[in-house]
């Protein structure tokens, strides 16, 4: 029988993530396309219910396997974080250029670094204190506070990489009680509901055109999940994490040849700190986890 995760392939495993990668950023530059003509309620709610057609399928059979009760109160408390960091994800895009969108969202690994030793008890290893240094160190080349105006799109993308992280902390949690396809579904669900109060207070006419846009977000978003967990099904994140660097360029790349963006280096430079901080610890914990097996001593 096919083994379900084989971490033996590192060549499928940086394929997979430079799919995963594209994807992303055709979802990026599409939000950034429609601009402000849609209400950013209106736009998020959209996205994810075409997000729940595609998932039709799945939904009667969980219905048929039900949700255990200690699992509906995380179900509900990640589709209200997810909800807030879609709708300021959402804002920031349309604001600030998209190649400082994708480098502020690069935080999310570290700050799920400093949650699980704050919320979890984690150990919080020095080396993982040096990568949290150096990942924050390079926000702040992006940034640049002082030296350009911060404006609300880039505190909105903060914002929304905190509630993001907040929200992979509940799957992580839901991880143990409740199948994968589950979480996805039930994500989707919770967060178009969510949203839809907010969009029907603020709707406007949508054109056929922006319905065709949103849908293609929603295929983008679907297919860069599904791309990245094939990655990290292949390969160690160790080995496809530098590969995420690759989206930043071609972040920057839409930016300046669609959009006219100014291509900025301190944004590239900041956002390799933070893929190097990243990827360097992730590759010291795979090799100290792979350590105990092969040499009976306990690091």
């Amino acid at each position: 029988m096919e083994r379900f995760t084989d971490l033996g392939r590192p060549r499928e495993g940086m394929l997979w993530m430079v799919l995963s990668g594209l994807s992303f950023v055709t979802v990026n530059g599409v939000v950034r396309y429609l601009g402000t003509d849609l209400p950013v309620a209106q736009s998020a709610f959209l996205r994810f219910a075409f997000g729940v057609v595609f998932l039709l399928p799945v939904l009667p059979r969980l219905v048929r396997d039900g949700v255990p009760a200690q699992a509906l109160r995380l179900f509900a408390w990640r589709g209200l974080v997810h909800c807030g960091a879609v709708l300021l994800w959402f804002y920031a895009m349309v604001r600030i250029p998209v190649a400082q969108v994708t480098a502020i969202g690069y935080l999310n690994p570290v700050l799920m670094i400093l949650a699980g030793a704050l919320l979890f008890g984690e150990r919080l290893r020095a080396r993982k204190l040096v990568a949290v240094a150096v990942a924050l160190l390079g926000a702040l080349v992006v940034l640049r506070p002082g030296v350009q105006v911060l404006s609300l799109g880039h505190y909105a993308q903060i914002g929304a990489a905190v509630l993001f992280c907040g929200s992979y902390l509940f799957a992580k949690r839901l991880s143990g009680i409740v199948s994968a396809s589950q979480i996805v579904a039930v994500l989707s669900l919770t967060v178009t509901l969510g949203l839809a109060p907010l969009a029907w207070w603020v709707w406007v006419p949508v054109s056929a055109s922006q319905l065709g846009w949103l849908a293609l977000v929603a295929v983008g978003a679907t297919s860069g999940h599904y791309c990245m967990t094939r990655a990290f099904r292949a390969a160690p994140i160790a080995v496809t994490q530098p590969v995420t660097f690759l989206q930043l360029v071609w972040a920057s790349l839409l930016g300046a040849v669609v959009f006219h963006e100014p291509v900025d280096g301190f944004v590239l430079l900041g956002g390799a700190m933070i893929i190097a901080a990243i990827t360097w610890v992730s590759w010291r914990d795979a090799r100290d986890a792979q350590r105990p097996a092969q040499t009976g001593v306990v690091v």
